[in-house]
């Protein structure tokens, strides 16, 4: 009887919370349980094999993903494609194996501990250390959604006309309309997430079949690192110090933390081997989307002699000219994905940032329409889109190492990783990576204000 008591509130929380399979009351299920929880811990019992057991761990890395494909990467890999070829794609790559790295961390601090890095920040780090932690997080947040959102606006402006202060608010009610799926659970919203993702793919695809770059300098750009002068190493530098974005470090450890909980130290084992697949996939998904808007700009601009397109509004309008209407369309059509899915993650990302450092938590939709405001005001008094893309890109540079190194410091502790520490060969590597990256941020930031 009490079984069947049971089965029927499972039933009833299925349908409040839109899950089929808690719907179906299927018995085992423990209170709270999702159907993906479910399917995951039947892939670490090994009832399931092959794409079956990983698909209940994918998801997490594509939401993280969105921000290695944000607006301001367009402007980065357009700029570095149309001024130099195909000269700078090495450094994508490089970047894109030093986000797999970076992000695997994350992703098993969140399993390991059941705590995001914010949370571990605010147990381990003095109170002074943990506020200014969360004051420069917050500022940095800001900083990355004042892209993101400015992005979308400008693509809404470049398809269809509008001016850029109602093109704003226009995508503010689109990324409250995805934030809504948050409330039936993370697959909806991973769903879209991926799917806004696949848009931009599509039209990258599209691009790179128009454009039909030579195989042998890609290939050449891909494997042999070299530099043009100053501006390409500064553009490198651009490229490569903005791999990493600090709030989507934070974010990709909350939606690993309680996705799926290992009940014991061979579990957790497994589904971060699972969740290593998912970043992998994940992160070189970005990596050829980047690849491709810098193979795209050096075939379409810089062959053609159009070293000097480096905003995106003229990258837009040369399209039409080098290419066709419909690459142009598609081009913001991608765009417009990025923002938006951007921008929805970003939110996210500072819920995140709050709730961890401080402990206090404010509605999301609150937290979106306070983080509009500089964007809508930015855009309300003419400032140029795409010199706001920069300027949000050199200040999401000071905060890279607060989030780095309390990352590599968590994850080379083995009383709070466990079994899942790293091994000296990981921390080493992450070491110089972090280095690097810290490093290249510093030049930037050296050249942007005294040279």
């Amino acid at each position: 009887m009490a079984k069947g008591i049971w089965q029927r509130t499972a039933i009833r929380l299925g349908r409040r919370n839109g899950d089929d399979e808690v719907a179906a009351g299927v018995e085992g299920v423990l209170p709270g349980e999702t159907a993906t929880a479910r399917a995951a811990h039947a892939s670490l019992r090994g009832e399931r094999k092959g794409l079956r057991a990983l698909w209940p761990f994918l998801g997490p890395a594509f939401v993280a993903a969105v921000a290695y494909v944000d607006p301001g990467n367009f402007a980065t890999n357009i700029s570095s494609g149309a001024q130099f070829g195909y000269l700078l794609l090495w450094v994508i790559l490089c970047s894109n194996l030093m986000a797999m790295l970076i992000q695997s961390m994350s992703a098993k601090l969140g399993i390991a501990t059941g705590k995001n890095l914010p949370e571990v920040c605010r147990d381990r780090f003095p109170r002074p250390v943990t506020f200014f932690l969360w004051i420069q997080a917050e500022i940095i947040a800001m900083a990355t959604d004042l892209a993101e959102f400015i992005g979308a606006a400008l693509a809404l402006n470049l398809l269809f006309g509008i001016p850029l202060l109602p093109a704003g608010l226009l995508t503010g009610v689109g990324v409250f309309g995805i934030l809504a799926l948050q409330r039936r659970g993370f697959r909806p919203l991973e769903a879209i997430i991926s799917a806004l993702i696949g848009v931009i793919v599509l039209g990258f695809a599209f691009q790179m079949f128009y454009a039909q770059p030579p195989a042998e300098r890609i290939l050449a750009g891909l494997f042999t690192p070299q530099f043009a002068g100053t501006e390409s190493v500064l553009l490198a530098s651009g490229i490569l110090g903005a791999t990493v974005m600090p709030h989507v470090i934070y974010l990709h450890s909350a939606l690993t933390q309680r996705r799926v909980e290992g009940r014991n130290d061979e579990e957790r084992k497994k589904i971060f081997r699972f969740e290593r697949i998912d970043v992998v996939i994940a992160m070189a998904i970005a990596g050829t989307i980047n690849a491709s808007m810098l193979i795209m700009a050096a075939a379409l601009f810089h062959a053609n002699g159009l070293t000097g397109v480096g905003d995106i509004d003229k990258a837009f309008e040369q399209l039409k000219v080098v290419a066709s209407d419909n690459a142009a369309i598609l081009f913001g059509l991608a765009l417009l994905s990025s923002g938006f899915s951007s921008s929805s993650v970003g939110t996210m990302a500072g819920q995140v940032v709050m709730q961890g450092f401080i402990n206090r938590r404010i509605p999301l939709f609150l937290r979106r329409l306070i983080t509009m405001l500089p964007a809508l005001t930015i855009l309300a008094i003419g400032v140029n889109p795409s010199r706001s893309l920069v300027i949000s890109q050199v200040v999401l540079s000071f905060g890279i190492p607060f989030a780095l190194i309390p990352l590599l410091i968590f994850c080379r502790n083995r009383n709070l990783m466990g079994v899942l520490v790293n091994h000296r060969v990981t921390t080493a590597v992450a070491t110089v990576v972090v280095a690097l990256i810290v490093c290249l941020n510093v030049f930037l930031l050296y050249r942007t204000f005294f040279s």
